[in-house]
């Protein structure tokens, strides 16, 4: 379980409304690399957090970009 603290990337996104989510959703869950993904709508940045072992932050902004949403990683 510790193991899967260091691969956790969190971004700033522009996913903001449940239909937003929905998109969104379509696309994280039918990517075998991330193992769990949430998105914290409730604050202000939208914070995703990805948990995967092989994507790097570029690449998940890549793919958030391709449907059309910002993506900003946090420290």
């Amino acid at each position: 379980m510790e193991d899967t603290l260091n691969n956790i990337l969190v971004f700033a996104t522009n996913i903001r409304t449940d239909n937003d989510k929905k998109i969104i959703s379509r696309t994280l869950n039918d990517i075998s690399e991330i193992q769990e993904w949430n998105i914290d709508q409730e604050d202000v940045d939208c914070v995703l957090r990805i948990v995967s072992e092989i994507l790097s932050e570029e690449q998940i902004i890549n793919i958030l970009h391709q449907n059309n949403f910002n993506c900003t990683p946090l420290d």
